[in-house]
């Protein structure tokens, strides 16, 4: 079962996190023919962290997982810290396909939204 986790870097802020939930709330209505399960976690501070959203989407059957890093540039959270969760996971689970998508910045479209909110 194909499983995508949104991941992004967590506040103390309440309300920073719940506006996560809510891009993962609308993104699972997007990508549900694609993905079975859509979850969120956070890379600090909040919860769930990015290990204990791995582990409850596997205990949910998902064995194909897709990390999705809800950040704008390659950072050190990007480039080392995301990964690394992921590469432990590997290790924990090699039954389980566990990959990164590329992180928010990289999209394409990203652009064209940043001309359109200019434009407001």
């Amino acid at each position: 079962m194909k499983a995508l986790l949104l991941v992004a870097h967590g506040s103390r802020r309440t309300v920073s996190n719940i506006e996560i939930a809510v891009v993962a709330t609308s993104l699972r209505k997007q990508v549900g023919d694609d993905f079975a399960l859509t979850r969120h976690a956070f890379l600090e501070i909040a919860q769930p962290s990015i290990p204990d959203a791995i582990d409850e989407l596997i205990a949910d059957g998902a064995d194909d997982i897709t990390v999705l890093c809800y950040f704008l540039s390659a950072g050190r959270h990007v480039r080392e810290d995301v990964p690394a969760f992921v590469e432990d996971k590997r290790k924990q689970y090699p039954e389980v396909k566990l990959s990164l998508a590329p992180y928010l910045g990289q999209a394409p479209d990203l652009i064209g939204v940043l001309h359109h909110l200019a434009k407001i």
